[in-house]
């Protein structure tokens, strides 16, 4: 049987679901009143895609913390994201408690993003499964391969805009490694740096599908309008380190064999011990699929 693995951006789901319910203010607390409503739609969340892709392992990968490596590269990186609200803080421990508590393996390493973890799986284990990463954050394209799908969020729990390898080819006309070249060039507004003032996304693929790196921009600058010689002149700096700020580091070290992922067989016991904590949305949600 051939082996699936689901990779969870877990950061991306629990954000999604603690936001998509407090708009509403519902907070959907425990007893002791710790609210749960991002962990509990998390949860549910990975629980559907379960239940539509049939995978044989799964994984959740997390930030752990906010400082990170690309800190240390670029004060700005990431500095202008607000805090989270206070409702949110608890959420983060217990949402990594409650994937456990489903039987689901998580990884997070301090100083180095979920998406660096997942680009390492995806390294790691492209001969051994398939594999399809669930996440919001369209940087995770330049990791597509022949053996992973990128489903990225889009409706509730079971509309996905899905990437594989093929489409990115098609559409962007570059190879997935080439999209960090791409992205030094547009900068990213929600992780905070910059780019090349001035050059958005259209003209920093054209560049990249005419030079196809960086380096080759930068070796053919002579050659281009005067107008985005003298942007890319005057921020050379900025676009090499938007690349490295850009690019997903696929060297983290997993130290979990691809079988210790397997996905619960019978999920009764875990239901059990998530209803006596008080998940009961989580335990009505997996009953109704079937689980």
């Amino acid at each position: 049987m051939t082996k699936h693995l689901l990779i969870v951006d877990g950061m991306a789901l629990l954000f999604r679901s603690f936001f998509a319910s407090a708009a509403m203010n519902q907070f959907i607390r425990l007893e002791d009143g710790t609210p749960t409503n991002g962990v509990q739609g998390f949860a549910r969340h990975v629980l559907t895609a379960q239940h539509l892709m049939q995978p044989t392992h799964i994984a959740v990968c997390w930030d752990m913390g906010m400082h990170t490596f690309r800190n240390d590269l670029f004060d700005g990186y990431k500095a202008n994201r607000p805090a989270p609200p206070e409702e949110m803080v608890p959420q983060f421990d217990l949402a990594k408690e409650v994937s456990a508590m489903l039987g689901w393996t998580n990884f997070g390493i301090t100083g180095i993003e979920a998406d660096d973890l997942i680009g390492s799986m995806v390294k790691k284990w492209q001969h051994d499964a398939q594999m399809t990463v669930i996440s919001g954050d369209k940087d995770l394209l330049q990791i597509l391969n022949p053996s992973t799908t990128i489903a990225f969020t889009k409706k509730g729990y079971t509309e996905y805009d899905v990437y594989t390898l093929e489409r990115f080819q098609k559409e962007y006309g570059i190879e997935p490694e080439q999209f960090a070249h791409v992205k030094a060039f547009m900068g990213d507004t929600s992780d905070g740096y910059p780019g090349v003032k001035g050059i958005g996304p259209k003209t920093a693929l054209k560049l990249i599908q005419d030079f196809n790196s960086v380096e080759g921009v930068l070796e053919a600058l002579p050659t281009l309008k005067a107008g985005q010689r003298i942007k890319i002149g005057e921020n050379e700096d900025m676009l090499k380190l938007s690349y490295q700020l850009a690019q997903i580091h696929c060297e983290a070290p997993i130290e979990k064999q691809l079988d210790e992922l397997i996905v619960p067989a019978d999920y009764t016991q875990h239901l059990e011990q998530l209803h006596e904590r008080g998940f009961r949305l989580i335990v009505k949600h997996a009953k109704s699929l079937g689980l």
